[in-house]
């Protein structure tokens, strides 16, 4: 098998979970995947087998998009919803208050890779380090956003 699959990931797999699973069925070991995905995501990812494997380095950088939703008010210890919650409060926004202040998250931005990511840092992956209770230094990384939209705003807390 050469080329490229697309894998809907589901929730709770990482991308190394999808890829090994890859490895079995068609008994390579030839697989790598375009972008790691946290394991908390869903989504598409491609995953590019045997010869295929030389356009993961095309892939890699390219843009990509993203769906979220957004609970404004609330802090977990995880800076994800499936943390223990810190901190909660209630926020009186409007769509209008709301949507003035997204275009200050456009453009390059510089973001701090949160402990909880699949990021590696000296071949560690940060969510496993903070797992374990240890937390290092990250530090800002330059980040592009081209475009942000809300899709919907319910308005509720």
């Amino acid at each position: 098998m050469n080329g490229i699959v697309i894998i809907d990931k589901p929730q709770a797999w990482t991308s190394q979970d999808v890829t090994a699973r890859l490895r079995r069925v068609f008994n390579t070991r030839r697989i790598g995947h375009g972008g790691t995905l946290d394991p908390m995501a869903t989504g598409v990812l491609p995953v590019f087998v045997g010869r295929g494997t030389r356009g993961v380095e095309f892939f890699e950088h390219a843009e990509k998009a993203y769906e979220a939703t957004l609970l404004l008010g609330r802090t977990t210890d995880t800076e994800d919803v499936f943390g223990n919650t810190l901190t909660q409060q209630d926020v009186n926004l409007t769509e209008e208050e709301f949507l003035a202040v997204l275009p200050s998250f456009r453009g390059k931005i510089l973001q701090v890779p949160p402990m909880y990511s699949a990021l590696k840092i000296n071949g560690q992956k940060l969510c496993d380090l903070a797992r374990k209770g240890v937390e290092v230094e990250r530090k800002a990384r330059e980040i592009e956003i081209f475009q942000l939209d809300c899709l919907a705003f319910t308005g509720t807390t």
